[in-house]
């Protein structure tokens, strides 16, 4: 055992949630370890200890496991553990018992994180507990998709049954799809890389008709602590990243969310999104997160401390929770914004006064900290050189003449590819080797 005052938190998996996860936890003065890809900015931070994991045959999650079960890691037992990724949820599920003996875990139920882990089950629980969820259809073959042509509505949304699988081998969450032919070839060159989907009606509407409720579920089944936000703005719009959040109420979402984290039996921290449906005014399922996420910091800057609140019912120092957090806060991450304002600049959605109108508020930015800035220096630096080797692609399908591909021609990736996209400019791995570049992976130095 560590003979620290405080044990230690061993945060395992996720990228700007871990880093988050760190920051609110160091700062407290709590040792703070976390166990992550190497491209991971979390390794940079001042509030954490970066575990280098020796050279192995094994990858991902078969290393973290073999370094958390073995010896090297024993001056950390005791540890509390921390999942921040959909893999961590996996790897703590499956040697939970071994953990036990070694790490304090949070609380949880396995069962019901590995149903919201997998978006098909979640979807099914969703509909026995009365949640309202966009139609949704499953077909495990082309033949089986082919034959429910005259039931999809379009456009339509090729969505992962475990999403962190689908994003190892393609970037992005999921593949939409406009046209019925856009479907299959999604669906042909999905199946190809070994990735399980169904097919989900795409919910019209806006991206700021999206909103989250997060909480934390005790032994009883009781949420101890309620958040909302909504998304202002994503990119790419109606399918990427959430690029901008804003804290506000929404009504209905937080009675939805429980019905939903109560009939699986859910346990520990959890948050639900939703979509507004303005065909007919119902808040829609879109997905749920057994863990912690990128947008953690954005509940501490607004006055709930999720990491810590957890911390602290593990260690025995738990301490009234609350669920009074300031409205209109803001999590803005500008790269991502510029783009998308580009976007919907171009289609005549916001101009250029509107966006800077929009942003003239205190901002919270997702890796960037005064106190800490060595991330957001890093994350900075790894823009520039990807927005470079962009650029110079750029010219060189312009000079080439090349047309960007389109979804078909997915299905002839070779299945080693591991970065091929899904949709519009996803496939420029594709335009490199048609203008005479022989390396499919391109340029190495990207985020």
């Amino acid at each position: 055992m560590l003979t620290d005052k405080l044990p230690p938190a061993l945060i395992v998996g996720g990228d700007h949630g871990c880093l988050s996860i760190a920051r609110s936890l160091g700062s407290a003065g709590i040792p703070v370890y976390a166990i992550n890809p190497r491209q991971s900015v979390v390794r940079y931070s001042r509030f954490c200890r970066w575990i280098d994991l020796p050279d192995s045959n094994a990858i991902g999650t078969e290393a973290w496991a073999a370094y958390l079960l073995g010896h090297e890691s024993n001056h950390l037992r005791g540890a509390v553990l921390l999942a921040a990724s959909d893999e961590a949820i996996e790897l703590i599920a499956e040697h939970r018992q071994s953990f036990t003996e070694k790490f304090t875990l949070d609380l949880s139920n396995p069962e019901a994180q590995l149903c919201m882990l997998d978006k098909l089950c979640t979807y099914r629980a969703a509909q026995a507990a009365g949640v309202p969820t966009p139609r949704f259809w499953v077909a495990d073959t082309r033949e089986q998709v082919e034959k429910l042509e005259g039931e999809l509505i379009f456009p339509l949304i090729l969505k992962p049954i475990l999403g962190h699988k689908f994003s190892r081998k393609f970037t992005g969450s999921y593949a939409v799809a406009h046209r019925f032919d856009e479907l299959l070839n999604a669906f042909d060159a999905v199946c190809c890389a070994g990735i399980r989907t169904f097919l989900v009606e795409m919910i019209p509407g806006p991206d700021d008709k999206l909103c989250s409720y997060y909480t934390y579920m005790d032994e009883d089944g009781k949420n101890l602590i309620d958040f909302t936000k909504r998304v202002i703005r994503r990119y790419p719009m109606s399918m990427g990243g959430s690029t901008y959040h804003i804290t506000d109420y929404v009504p209905d979402i937080q009675e939805l969310g429980l019905a939903l984290f109560r009939h699986v039996g859910l346990r520990g921290v959890a948050n639900v999104e939703f979509k507004l449906d303005k065909r007919d005014g119902k808040l829609k399922l879109i997905e749920c997160n057994a863990r912690f996420t990128a947008a953690d910091c954005l509940l501490v800057a607004s006055g709930l401390n999720l990491p810590l609140l957890v911390y602290n019912r593990l260690t025995g120092r738990a301490q009234a929770a609350s669920s009074r957090y300031r409205m209109g806060m803001r999590l803005w991450k500008p790269d991502g914004d510029f783009a998308a304002y580009r976007q919907l600049n171009k289609m005549g959605l916001l101009t250029f006064r509107a966006w800077i109108r929009s942003i003239l508020h205190r901002q919270i930015f997702p890796v960037f900290r005064w106190n800490d800035p060595l991330p957001g220096i890093i994350n900075g630096i790894r823009l520039v050189r990807y927005a470079w080797s962009r650029f110079g692609l750029s010219k060189l399908v312009r000079r080439s003449g090349t047309a960007p591909l389109q979804v078909a021609c997915l299905r002839r990736v070779s299945p080693s590819l591991s970065a091929s996209r899904v949709t519009g400019d996803i496939v420029t791995m594709l335009n490199r080797r048609r203008s005479g570049n022989t390396n499919p992976m391109g340029d190495r130095n990207g985020p």
